[in-house]
């Protein structure tokens, strides 16, 4: 077998067995196949595709490069959910105290951000002594224990994900839909659970810009989890507009807390619930109806709140902060951006949020590892609000005073205020079963 072979007929479209794939992700993974031949390969697929079974087959090359996790010992049926990644995505941070709540198993396995905001790792990091590099044995027990569990993603799990994705994002393919399908499904294979609930967002702060991309990728990602035997759903979301109010690691998980305690609600938590509904739902626990009202309950009766307090100490975390968000990182600049005439709130660009709070310290780059984890924007006025002259749009925070202009210079121009309101748009798209 030659990788140049294979290389010629993905280029021809002509479909690869699940040997020559297996031998294509095992040669680059311990060596034997270089880079420039693993990208030539990539970029065929990135101009060419791959059908459902090679997807398909990749994917399952790509979880058998490492360590399983093995999810036995939990006991009961066991739900995972993925996010594709957004502004302000904090969703996990509600969805899986409240499927616990609820009486569901939720072990999750989480990144950190790569680049306008930190990953749900670095959100939970956020608060004192939170431990997120957890043995499998501690990862098990506290997912038995307390229903949920998130932690970091493990270097034994799908090295070769880890090496095709770093290549990917040096020569452009990264926007391939089956390299994207099979990095995320490796992963959440690898990790083991029955259930598997996909949230694929679009729009200006996503990675998918148009719900038919979404869909497609949704659509795929469900296939290749049905045809690896597990229980799998994909929600598409809007990410036009940051999801929530706050966006930066402290502050969301600040939010989060609110929501838990009962003090604000939002299009974050209703779609924190909606997700959570359709967790409940794939896991067997009921149809939607009965499982939305047993979502809202968990929420509103503060059980998922002592889920997420539960959580937080079995982790190492300082649980105080459910009580005290004073506990949380702070920054030490601030500045208020004002709403500079009067009329409707009928947009919020994303991806300038996102790049603003990366240049905040919220995010990661290619020059800066480290984040600020107090560091971020909330906003006072939503999509769809009205605002007088003067009123405030939103408040930037940061290390200094420098940053937060820049900052509030570039949220300024993100928020779009017209005379007539826009016509709202619903949260989920569609769902694909």
């Amino acid at each position: 077998m030659q990788t140049y072979d294979l290389i010629q007929k993905t280029r021809r479209l002509e479909p690869l067995t699940t040997d020559e794939i297996q031998y294509l992700v095992q040669g680059f993974t311990n060596g034997e196949i270089p880079d420039y031949m693993m990208s030539a390969w990539m970029m065929a697929v990135c101009c060419q595709g791959l059908s459902i079974e090679e997807t398909t087959a990749l994917t399952i090359a790509m979880r058998d490069s490492g360590d399983h996790f093995d999810l036995s010992g939990i006991h009961a049926r066991t739900i995972d959910k993925h996010s594709t990644g957004g502004i302000g995505d904090k969703t996990s941070l509600l969805v899986a105290p409240i499927v616990a709540a609820c009486g569901g198993f939720v072990p999750k396995m989480s990144g950190r951000g790569l680049g306008y905001t930190g990953g749900t790792i670095d959100k939970l990091e956020s608060i004192a002594g939170f431990r997120t590099n957890l043995s499998e044995a501690e990862f098990l027990e506290n997912t038995r224990r307390v229903g949920c569990c998130i932690i970091a993603q493990t270097g034994e799990l799908t090295p070769a994900d880890k090496k095709m994705y770093a290549l990917r994002n040096l020569t452009a393919t990264v926007e391939s839909i089956p390299l994207i399908c099979a990095s995320i499904m490796s992963k959440k294979l690898a990790l083991g659970a029955d259930c598997i609930l996909l949230d694929v967002k679009y729009g200006s702060g996503a990675f998918m810009k148009t719900p038919e991309d979404a869909e497609i990728l949704a659509t795929l990602m469900v296939e290749v989890g049905k045809q690896a035997g597990k229980q799998c759903r994909a929600v598409i979301t809007d990410m036009n507009a940051p999801l929530g109010t706050a966006v930066g690691n402290a502050l969301e998980v600040k939010e989060v807390l609110h929501m838990l305690r009962g003090e604000m609600r939002n299009s974050l938590t209703d779609l924190a619930t909606a997700m959570a509904a359709q967790m409940l739902v794939i896991a067997g626990k009921g149809d939607i109806i009965f499982c939305r009202k047993m979502a809202e309950r968990a929420l509103e009766s503060g059980e998922a709140l002592e889920k997420f307090r539960a959580m937080v100490t079995a982790q190492g975390g300082d649980a105080r902060v459910c009580d005290d968000l004073s506990l949380l990182p702070e920054a030490k600049c601030s500045r208020v951006v004002k709403a500079p005439r009067r009329g409707f709130v009928t947009a919020i660009q994303s991806e300038e949020v996102g790049l603003a709070c990366l240049g905040l310290g919220a995010g990661r780059t290619p020059d800066s590892q480290e984040i600020d984890p107090g560091a971020g924007v909330v906003f006072s006025r939503c999509v769809g609000d009205f605002v007088g002259q003067g009123d405030a749009l939103c408040t930037v925070y940061g290390k200094s005073d420098a940053l937060c202009e820049v900052a509030a210079a570039r949220l300024s121009a993100a928020i779009e205020i017209k005379d007539a309101p826009a016509v709202q748009r619903p949260m989920i798209h569609k769902i694909i079963d």
